[in-house]
């Protein structure tokens, strides 16, 4: 089977969630025989040479998805065209061989988003499904969204494959007693303004021995957050880290705080689970399912809630080493091995 697959995002020297996503997957599945096409806008990671992908990198920007489009059309031998981070080649393509994976359904949300990604979703993800051969999700609460919005879409239509790890077997998390981590992009979906709210709202014992540090880059809408952020004692922002900073950030943090108001995913979730870290999450979409009974779990629109959670991790040691010796166990169910067992079956 030959699949070409859109790893522009993966091969950025900043990765978003996608990117990180579309990284981890070809990675993995670079490792499996398959005959691979890197379709891609500037050089792929080194890591991937040694297993001498066949590449085509054409210049960024619009020009970029009709040049892969009309490769597509003309390429008979490919099976499979995965597109991980975007639906416009699907969307102009009209090939039966498109695969595209949704990760979220955000763009529809009330929840306010980049308005160009938005725009661009919303025009070109419909066409997009329906002239797709397969669909893939990455939780079933993506797939749940996508049934209830796209009602010509039967269950059979989607296949869910989930995400992996940042890293296979990184080291256990080493508490500083000090760290409540935060680490995503500054937007109001990650709902860091009522995070430092509920951190404000803390007693002040637990604010003098715990600091929130927040890192991420800037996203949208984030102005408020920047300023909050600034003028609250105890709070840090410390801005796009790159992996070594992040891994060395899981390895010490004492609570990673999560209360997304939306997730597909959620890949920092996993790599908390995965060290042991104690996790403060959302109630909502896909992080419960991630999480399992393995995380406190908070209703991200009450400042009350979110504050209660911390509080009860941060004073609770039973609650603390539960979470501890529960969180590896769940993250053991995914794996980016599983990701492309599971792909390579739905692509059969």
């Amino acid at each position: 089977m030959k699949i070409a697959v859109d790893v522009r995002e993966a091969c950025r020297s900043v990765r978003t969630g996608k990117g990180q996503w579309t990284y981890g997957f070809v990675s993995e599945i670079l490792t499996r025989g398959e005959e691979v096409l890197l379709l891609t806008d500037i050089d792929i990671p080194e890591e991937w040479k040694k297993h001498s992908p066949v590449v085509r990198s054409f210049k960024s920007g619009i020009g970029w998805h009709f040049k892969v489009s009309k490769l597509l059309k003309k390429r008979k031998e490919i099976d499979l065209f995965v597109s991980p981070t975007s639906y416009i080649v699907p969307f102009l393509s009209n090939t039966k061989y498109s695969v595209p994976v949704v990760h979220d359904l955000i763009a529809f949300q009330k929840e306010p988003h980049d308005s160009k990604a938005k725009a661009i979703e919303q025009i070109t993800l419909k066409r997009a499904l329906k002239h797709s051969k397969h669909i893939l999700a990455v939780s079933e609460s993506t797939k749940r969204d996508l049934l209830e919005r796209y009602k010509f879409l039967s269950s059979s239509d989607v296949s869910v494959i989930y995400a992996g790890p940042m890293e296979e077997n990184p080291p256990v998390n080493t508490p500083d007693g000090k760290t409540i981590l935060c680490a995503a992009t500054l937007c109001p979906r990650k709902n860091q303004l009522r995070l430092i709210e509920a951190y404000k709202a803390l007693p002040d014992a637990l604010r003098a021995q715990y600091s929130l540090l927040l890192v991420g880059s800037r996203g949208w809408h984030d102005q408020e957050v920047v300023d909050l952020a600034e003028e609250t004692d105890g709070v840090n922002w410390e801005g796009y880290v790159l992996q070594e900073r992040y891994s060395e950030l899981l390895s010490n943090c004492e609570v990673l705080a999560f209360p997304s108001l939306y997730e597909g995913f959620g890949m920092q979730i996993l790599d908390a689970l995965q060290r042991g870290i104690p996790v403060l999450t959302s109630d909502r979409g896909s992080l419960p399912e991630v999480t399992e009974e393995c995380a406190v779990l908070v209703d991200p629109e009450r400042v009350e809630s979110i504050a209660h959670g911390l509080e009860r991790i941060l004073t609770s040691k039973e609650l603390q080493n539960d979470l501890r010796a529960s969180g590896p166990k769940q993250a053991s169910k995914f794996s980016w091995k599983r990701v492309v067992d599971l792909f390579l079956a739905a692509a059969k």
